[in-house]
């Protein structure tokens, strides 16, 4: 079965990640397989709204790590970078349903959602630091904007994880929405978006973000150049390496990116 399955329902796709056993961990592949799947549903007239959301127990644990190892994101086109642009692309609503883990780029990919519900079970973390890495998906722009950099610095530079409740007090949630009734609040939004006239609500959309647009752009090409030194690093070595052996990283014995 697919990593990824979509399907319409009327003029609502429904996306779902589909590896509950991983907690939905994204590989490359399925980085590529869900712009691909976002360009097209951009193209069809038909599609009004996305509504997205994990199978399982989690939404998205971020990277597969083993995936991860073998195929490093460049400082140019990657299958990372391939998303990031089919979302700041999306034209249309995007509704998505949290529960469980979402950690990493399971928290920064929903920063390009127009409507996020949190299942009480969501915990959200970006935890990029800890793994001698950096934000990405424009979330080093995004974050500070919505929160302010206080607040942003706690979640980025301390990689601090936040609940469903936290996420709403941050403006990172729409809403906080017993689990079990998670999917069919979402599904109603996303029905009610896919009611309104679809020429005036993309147009909305484009209004809303068009301040930010050249901004989140720049920021996901500099993360992307920095991403890409950082992975490269013995720190991240060390911190990709104890993470894949269950132990602590032990910094102290690499020599740091900025004095190397």
């Amino acid at each position: 079965m697919s990593d990824i399955l979509h399907e319409r329902d009327a003029s609502v796709l429904r996306i779902q990640l589909n590896r509950p056993k991983k907690l939905n961990a994204m590989t490359s592949g399925m980085y590529v397989a869900l712009a691909d799947i976002l360009k097209e549903a951009a193209r069809d007239e038909v599609t009004r709204v996305v509504l997205w959301h994990g199978a399982g127990d989690a939404f998205c644990a971020g990277n597969d790590i083993e995936d991860f190892l073998k195929n490093p994101p460049g400082p140019g086109e990657s299958p990372q970078s391939q998303l990031m642009h089919a979302l700041i692309d999306f034209e249309k609503p995007i509704v998505a349903a949290v529960h469980g883990a979402a950690i990493g780029g399971g928290t920064t990919m929903l920063l390009h959602c127009d409507f996020i519900y949190a299942g009480e079970s969501a915990k959200f973390q970006m935890p990029f630091i800890n793994l001698a890495l950096v934000p990405e998906f424009g979330s080093s722009s995004i974050v500070p904007a919505r929160v302010g950099h206080l607040r942003a610095a706690e979640l980025v530079m301390l990689g601090s994880r936040y609940d469903a409740r936290r996420a709403l007090e941050l403006g990172l949630a729409t809403q906080v929405v017993p689990d079990q009734d998670l999917l069919s609040v979402a599904t109603a939004t996303a029905h009610k978006l896919a009611a309104k006239p679809a020429g005036a609500l993309q147009a909305s959309k484009r209004l809303i973000r068009q301040p930010f647009r050249q901004q989140i752009l720049a920021a996901m090409k500099a993360e992307n150049e920095e991403f890409s030194a950082q992975v490269r690093s013995a720190d991240a070595k060390e911190a990709l390496t104890a993470f894949m052996e269950k132990r602590a990283p032990d910094f102290t014995k690499t020599k740091s990116a900025i004095t190397a």
